[in-house]
This record gives C-alpha cells, structure tokens and sequence, in this order.
C-alpha cells in the first residue's frame, strides 16, 4: 500500500491564512467540533458568527457566547441570504448532521428556488456527493468553503503512536485490514470506518455511524460471534477522493470509551486527513484505559 507521510509540523503549517476583513461563520452540527473551530477562530482574533443548525447542535451553552442565529434544515433556502446578511465570507461546516431535509417539508422564498435544483442533486447523491455538492454552490455565490482543519490543524491527527499503549504485531495485522476494508467501503460513499479483529474485518461503518459500528461490535463479542478473539482494532480514514474541507474522519472520548467496551486494543487514523477532538481529553482517556491510538500515513497526499 503506497502511503505518503505527514508530520504533525507539515499539519500545522498548512492553517488558514485569512485575508483583512475576512468573517467566517460555523455551519454548526452536533458534537464538539463546531465548538473547538469557534474557539480556534476566536482565539486568532476573528469572531466567528455560528449559524445553530436546529435540532442538531448540542453544545449551545458553549456556541451560544458567539454572535449566531438558528436554521431549520428546511429551511435550507434561506442560508445564503443569511449568511450575506451577516456579512460572511468563510465557511466552514462542522458538526454532525444526522437527519437530511425532506423536500415536502422545505419552507418556499424566493431564495429556495435559486437552489432547489442545488438541493434535489444534493439529496440524490452519497454522503461526500452531497458535501461537493454544497461546497461547488455556496462558492458560486461567493462565500468560500474551509475545512475545520484548515483553521484548528491542531486537531489533525499526526503520524505516529501518540499513546503509552504501543500496537502489538497482531495489532498491525488488523490494522492493515482494517484500513483496507475502510477505503474500499469508502470509495462506494458508504461509510469511512472499519474493525479489524484476528487479522480479518468483522464490521463495517453503515448509516448509523462509528457509535453504532462499535456498539455492534460490542454485541457480537458479547453474543459469541467473535468468541476467542482478543484486542481488535477500530481503523478511520477518509474516502479516497473525499471532499475533505467537510466530514473529516473524527474521534474523541466517546470513541475511546466504546472501543473499550467492544474489547478493542485500540483506534488507528489516518494522519492528516483525520480529526482528533478533544485531543488532551481522548489521549488521558486512552492512556488510563491501555488503549493505542496510531496515526497512519496518508494514503493520498494534502489536504484536498
């Protein structure tokens, strides 16, 4: 498998450099990264304006000190004229988003009708086809999209252990298949995860997720399906050809704890093209737990 190495410093040297005057809003979904991209902007000097996807966003206590506003999915239509409002010119879109419009529910404007074939193309699409999709149409009304990991490369993940707990050779095994079986799930828009246990894949990111992955995961140990087997390993990675500036693989503290509760040795990523969140947090949680968690070389090069 050809893989291009990136450092942490090669990561952190390709942050966002703003022009003057530059605004950047938050397109913010569940989960904490649209949180650490407000602080992130924040603490460079830009304040970001946060626009609350309804019912999505969950950290509104810590989202809610920014100046933001609240968008139904359905109303969909009404984002650009939001966002031209309030005078943005970056993007970003962070968070989850687990439910997408429905198309009879979609509140009619003037607006809506600029981008109903914007969104009936989006809908019909992948996951990754959706977020090309989004990302080609707001640049062409002039707010350009970046990626979270462009303002906080903090949160990208390095190449290398970055735990106490170090992958056996078996572990490595699984990791190779893992990564396989992720990339090959991925280049059919499916999902971007894997878990490798006894040097074969027992399980495969569907619709419902990493949580859900390693919650199945957890019952098939519990159940006997995988009975004998030891350790295991959760592999993430990007979809070849992702549109990386949205839906970067992620994990965080909550990751590390299912892991440990389907009876895995540990998580591997790919480097540079994978988030780590809350990374003091999910690295402390790891140590105290035994658990690994290694950054692979890129399988393609840059950011995208």
């Amino acid at each position: 498998m050809a893989t291009i190495p990136m450092t942490k410093t090669e990561t952190a040297a390709a942050g966002l450099d703003l022009p003057p005057g530059a605004r950047v809003g938050i397109i913010a979904g569940g989960g904490s990264l649209p949180v650490e991209v407000a602080a992130g902007l924040a603490e460079q000097g830009h304040a970001p304006f946060i626009v609350l996807m309804d019912g999505e966003a969950d950290r509104l206590a810590e989202l809610c000190r920014y100046e933001h506003d609240t968008l139904a999915l359905e109303a969909i239509g009404s984002l650009v004229p939001l966002l031209k409002r309030n005078r943005i010119t970056h993007l970003v879109l962070a968070g989850e988003i687990k439910r997408r419009p429905r198309l009879t529910h979609l509140r009619p404007s003037l607006s809506l009708l600029a981008v109903v074939p914007l969104v009936v193309m989006a809908l019909a699409r992948g996951d990754d086809g959706l977020l090309k999709v989004v990302a080609r149409g707001l640049e062409a009304r002039g707010i350009k999209v970046v990626g979270a990991h462009e303002i906080v490369p903090n949160l990208v993940a390095a190449e290398g252990v970055l735990t106490r707990a170090k992958p056996l050779k078996s572990d490595w095994r699984d990791i190779e298949a893992g990564f396989a079986a992720a990339k090959a799930i991925g280049a059919l828009d499916i999902g971007q995860a894997a878990i490798a246990v006894g040097g074969r894949t027992i399980a495969l990111e569907g619709i419902e997720g990493t949580a859900g992955l390693l919650d199945r995961a957890r019952l098939l140990r519990g159940h006997g399906r995988i009975a004998g087997k030891t350790r295991g390993v959760l592999v993430k990675c990007a979809k070849p050809g992702q549109e990386l500036r949205a839906d970067l693989p992620s994990m965080g503290p909550q990751t590390v704890e299912a892991a440990h509760a389907a009876g895995l040795a540990g998580i591997a990523v790919e480097a540079g093209r994978s988030l780590i969140l809350e990374g003091p947090a999910t690295l402390s949680r790891a140590n105290e737990l035994g658990l690994f968690i290694v950054g692979m070389a890129a399988a393609e090069s840059g950011h995208g």
